[in-house]
């Protein structure tokens, strides 16, 4: 299962413990690539926040490892569930 998970901070949070959550992240999002877990992670230009592709077994794995996420509680996400597109054969 792959989700699109764009998420941006939450501004009106900004505290210390933000900056240092904010900090963790990147170490968060290698290890997380490096299991397999996170596609691929992006930067919205202009955003305080990011995009991020999760490949995941079940549901409940990836909301643990967005739980998990050092910035979880200073952020605002929004979660798209994908599905692989069907190429079209030739001839068809």
């Amino acid at each position: 299962m792959r989700f699109l998970v764009l998420w941006k901070l939450e501004l009106s949070l900004l505290s210390r413990e933000m900056a240092q959550a904010v900090a963790r992240m990147s170490d968060y999002g290698a290890a997380l690539e490096d299991e397999g877990r996170v596609v691929s992670r992006y930067h919205v230009v202009g955003a305080h926040g990011g995009a991020w592709i999760y490949e995941v077994e079940s549901h409940e794995q990836f909301e643990l490892l967005l739980a998990r996420a050092p910035i979880f509680n200073f952020a605002r996400y929004d979660i798209y569930p994908l599905a692989e597109m069907a190429r079209l054969k030739e001839g068809s």
